[in-house]
């Protein structure tokens, strides 16, 4: 299992590379449509739009990696001020729900997507695409939850009888 955990730690960092070059091509794009627009040139019409697509693919694929890093909100002030047994057992309700969840998103996500795909619905903005290629990636985000899940739950299992202390902003 621990190398299983290793093997998905290392996805999630490429995930996080290809979000950090997938920012880096949206910067670019909206460089180059101001650069074309202030030169009379028209800029890039469609690039709104695909910055919206970016920011939202930027979200799915970097918060499995926050997540599995401890870098996601939490109530760490709360958890340090209860006694450490309670912290622990709290951390295991916030898991079970967090896995809970995620999985009920996947399989929202997965109706959604089967129902456009079945429908055929396309999205009309300045480009024409099948509206199931935007809804691919938040089934398969929340799937990357719901295993960051079990594997917290695992390491909580292993783990000190106390809150985690990683990302603990409370001294």
């Amino acid at each position: 299992m621990a190398g299983l955990s290793r093997v998905y730690g290392r996805l999630l960092d490429a995930l996080m590379a290809a979000a950090c070059l997938l920012l880096l091509g949206m910067t670019l794009l909206i460089g180059a449509d101001v650069v074309g627009r202030n030169a009379g040139l028209g800029g890039v019409p469609w690039s709104g739009e695909i910055s919206e697509d970016i920011l939202y693919l930027l979200t799915l694929l970097t918060s499995p990696w926050l997540l599995r890093q401890g870098q996601h909100i939490r109530v760490d002030i709360l958890l340090r001020a209860l006694p450490a047994r309670v912290g622990w057992l709290l951390e295991w309700v916030g898991d079970l729900l967090g896995l809970a969840c995620s999985l009920y998103f996947v399989w929202y996500g997965w109706k959604g997507l089967a129902a456009s795909y079945v429908s055929g619905a396309i999205s009309i903005k300045t480009l024409v695409t099948p509206e199931w290629w935007l809804l691919v990636p938040l089934p398969l985000a929340f799937l990357l939850f719901a295993i960051e899940f079990v594997f917290r739950m695992r390491r909580l299992a292993h783990g000190e009888r106390a809150p985690r202390s990683d990302a603990v902003s409370a001294s």
